[in-house]
């Protein structure tokens, strides 16, 4: 038992500090709610990236300059590629989901008939860089393709009933994203890349979508009427439509991302869109709603504007702004076109800009580099040796 004094002696204590106590529990709340904010933004591993298309061929189909290609990349302080593998309806590699179909009467294949995405990636782990394989034509095809050839009725249709758009591309038709076959031959041909393969993810642009003309086909119409009790409006972007056809795209995309990461939980499911007010009422393409669903491990928006005011005011948008506290986020960059070059004051004014706000940056595309350029394959290479003075290699989670 305690005596009288002893007991007193502990109230007189506790009511002395017990202002000293307040003091110290108001200024941790107040420590801990400074230091939120801090803990979320936290820099994130900045992208230097490059697109290889099919221009780039000549260079990927050959094992030494590809091992030219990477060694330049990095010593340029480059960390992340990004190659073509789903371009005009085919695959870059050998594909057993693709010859299945009927789709791919032939195989590309390196000059000595090696696999040209597993010698790409192979070298490019060597020197510590990323691979990110790029399905670049998304739900696009041409209308000459064995795909659109053997597979009609898996292409959707305007209301007019016509089945093709113009691209950069050329005339093209859209595979219908809201049939369940189309889902799952897309699906069967993104896991057999990422499991065939060491790719460190998979990347979806702009073309996983569908522009807002489509989805007058006797499937969706069918569709949209039985979960509305309406037909589709004759107003192809009426709003009630256009987010119908945006939300089912999305629920696709979570379906995909959750079956990449059941076979690879650590692959980075990368999206490379335009910016997102053209994305969705143009292409019903979500993409702030997929990142604020997670599915997004790392978004580059497609900035290719050569008027520095406009390149400027779009990568301000806030969702990018948004997107980086929580993501790799970067913007791509137009490196230059055959036909139409793009200066080097150019291109590092664009790059200082996207750096001044925190983003990476990742170039289309790879011989457009240096090549069909005007200045000397030497100025070029010194210009983009400016950008990343230091390296930044980005860590493989095997």
């Amino acid at each position: 038992m305690k005596s009288p004094f002893i007991a007193q002696s502990w109230r007189r204590l506790f009511k002395s500090l017990f202002p000293i106590l307040i003091l110290i529990s108001f200024i941790t709340v107040l420590l801990v709610d400074s230091f939120a904010p801090a803990i979320a933004q936290l820099p994130r591993q900045e992208i230097r990236g490059v697109w290889m298309t099919t221009n780039d061929f000549d260079t990927l189909k050959d094992r030494e300059k590809v091992q030219d290609a990477v060694s330049q990349l990095r010593r340029l302080n480059f960390n992340t590629i990004y190659p073509v593998v789903w371009n005009s309806g085919y695959v870059m590699y050998p594909s057993a989901i693709a010859q299945r179909a009927g789709i791919q009467p032939f195989i590309y294949k390196g000059s000595d008939g090696h696999d040209i995405l597993a010698d790409l990636i192979n070298q490019a782990h060597r020197k510590g860089l990323l691979v990110i394989p790029w399905f670049e034509f998304g739900f696009m095809a041409p209308p000459t393709s064995e795909l659109a050839l053997n597979y009609p009725d898996w292409f959707t249709q305007k209301r007019d009933g016509s089945q093709t758009s113009n691209s950069a591309a050329g005339e093209v038709m859209w595979l219908n994203p809201f049939l369940p076959q189309v889902q799952q031959f897309i699906t069967n041909l993104v896991l057999e890349t990422i499991t065939q393969y060491d790719a460190d993810g998979i990347q979806f642009d702009d073309h996983m979508s569908l522009p807002y003309e489509f989805g007058y086909d006797q499937y969706t119409v069918a569709l949209y009427t039985k979960e509305t009790k309406n037909a589709p409006p004759r107003d192809a972007q009426d709003v009630a439509w256009v987010k119908w056809r945006a939300d089912k795209i999305t629920a696709f995309m979570v379906q995909l991302n959750q079956a990449v990461k059941q076979r690879k939980p650590q692959a980075i499911f990368s999206v490379s869109p335009n910016y997102h007010d053209f994305a969705y009422k143009f292409h019903l393409q979500d993409w702030l709603t997929w990142m604020r669903q997670n599915i997004v491990d790392e978004l580059i928006v497609q900035v290719y504007r050569p008027d520095m005011q406009s390149f400027v005011a779009n990568i301000s948008r806030p969702e990018i702004q948004e997107a980086q506290k929580i993501i790799p986020t970067g913007i791509g960059i137009m490196a230059g076109l055959r036909n139409n070059p793009v200066p080097m004051q150019q291109i590092k004014s664009q790059v200082r800009a996207a750096q001044e706000r925190g983003l990476g940056v990742t170039f289309f595309y790879y011989e457009s580099l240096w090549n069909d350029s005007l200045e000397s394959l030497n100025e070029r290479q010194v210009g983009f040796g400016s950008l990343f003075p230091s390296p930044a290699l980005r860590a493989r989670v095997e």
